[in-house]
């Protein structure tokens, strides 16, 4: 009887084992193409802040001009977010992808002609529509292949494009702007929107290509692979029974208000780094562009960093509501001390490290409530949602930190204000939300 409950024991270790490695190599299929393109998502929306300097001196922009520019993005993205998610019904996650991606990097390249204000808002506006939907069709899309007790570590994963994006983009922009400026008879800024733009059209070629539409679809998969894929997505389903399963009945619901609202306030705090972190810098007293661009990487390299660390460890403990608060605080302390060290280059890089990791490693956290609340297609819809109501913080962020700062006179009472909201949200979380299991 010990022999046998001793073979048992080692068989159930073996499979295990091989199921670990199994959804290594889902991992391995995916992410690393998901990550890339949403690397290229979040930059196309935030190239605007490094293009600031240069293309406020050719347009004659005031801050309030550009905090509206980069605020027409998110108009059009939060129009066409939910319908645009309906789309993944019809053709499926890979294309309606590939859709996005090309659609959106022909706009984004088409900002080399964006000569006056009014074109450039237009263009802002149109590669806002072309945009939404994507983020809601990857999380779909990784929900259909990853069970609950995997998703904080793969959302960490696929979120991390969210601060490579700044770590990548400002040394890469900082060196756009300043060696190619003049180039072929474009300016730097110019050369910062085609760059940034082009590659999509090809990355969307590839997710077509490259990615199966589902896991009965994928032909590097055994039957018994699948069959073990499939079987723990719907051990979950009996496990964990979701809130909703409706496409419709799931937009106008009290668990898609409360995390609509935290979600809002976490992208304000988001895009008040995306949008004014380089302003702030420069401000401070640095005045070299690849400066700032490289002194602008810092804060994302370092979330990186945690967003890794600390999804891993939500996965493992299954709490997400902790983590999530002590993200939040994080934010709102270093948004406080950024402000009041304004002046002091190294004092406010410090404060800007704090804010951007715990603003940015509260993301991945977050999207595990929301997937573990809703199922089937009611999660790209839920998702497309709470999504639609964060983008809004796009739209009224740069303006209010903009306007503020021009009425003050100021680089940063824009910024303090978004303080106050991010405890607001962390009261919220420790009030309404429940710790999903895992």
């Amino acid at each position: 009887m010990v022999a046998m409950t001793g073979e048992l024991a080692r068989e159930r270790a073996d499979h295990h084992i091989d199921e670990l490695l199994l959804y290594r190599r889902v991992a391995w299929r995916i992410m690393p193409l998901a990550i890339i393109c949403f690397l290229f998502s979040y930059f196309d929306r935030i190239n605007i802040s490094f293009a600031k300097t240069q293309m406020q001196a050719e347009l004659g922009l005031s801050d309030a001009a550009y905090g509206l520019a980069a605020s027409m993005f998110f108009i059009g993205y939060v129009l066409f977010e939910v319908p645009s998610s309906l789309g993944l019904k019809r053709y499926g996650a890979p294309a309606w992808i590939c859709r996005i991606m090309v659609s959106w990097g022909i706009a984004t390249a088409c900002l080399v002609f964006a000569y006056t204000q009014y074109t450039l808002y237009f263009l802002r506006f149109l590669i806002g529509v072309m945009e939404a939907g994507f983020g809601p069709a990857i999380l779909f899309y990784l929900a259909c292949w990853f069970p609950r007790k995997h998703l904080a570590k793969m959302n960490g994963l696929w979120f991390l494009a969210v601060p490579l994006a700044g770590a990548v983009g400002g040394p890469a922009a900082g060196f756009l702007l300043g060696s190619m400026d003049g180039m072929l008879g474009l300016a730097g800024w110019h050369w910062l929107f085609l760059m940034s733009g082009l590659p999509c059209v090809v990355l969307g070629v590839l997710v077509l290509c490259k990615l199966d539409r589902d896991i009965e679809a994928a032909k590097w998969l055994s039957r018994q692979e699948k069959d073990l894929l499939l079987e723990n997505l719907a051990q979950d389903t009996r496990v964990h029974k979701s809130v909703l399963g409706s496409i419709w009945r799931v937009l106008l619901t009290r668990e898609v208000a409360i995390m609509a609202f935290i979600y809002y306030v976490v992208k304000t705090a988001s895009y008040g780094l995306n949008f004014w972190m380089p302003h702030l810098i420069k401000s401070s007293g640095v005045q070299d562009m690849l400066w700032v661009g490289v002194l602008s990487a810092l804060p994302y390299a370092v979330a990186c960093v945690g967003m890794v660390l600390l999804t891993q460890r939500s996965d493992r403990t299954g709490e997400r509501k902790r983590y999530l608060v002590y993200c939040l605080l994080a934010a709102a302390l270093g948004y406080l001390l950024a402000c009041l060290y304004a002046d002091s280059s190294w004092a406010m890089m410090a404060a800007l490290v704090l804010a951007t990791a715990g603003t940015f490693i509260a993301i991945p956290i977050f999207w595990t409530i929301p997937q573990s609340t809703f199922s089937g297609l009611a999660i790209a819809t839920g998702t497309a949602a709470i999504n639609s109501v964060g983008q809004l913080s796009g739209i009224v962020a740069p303006v209010m930190v903009g306007k503020i700062n021009d009425l003050t006179g100021s680089s940063y009472m824009g910024m303090l204000s978004i303080a106050p909201l991010i405890l607001i949200a962390c009261l919220v979380v420790v009030r309404y939300v429940r710790n999903p299991k895992a």
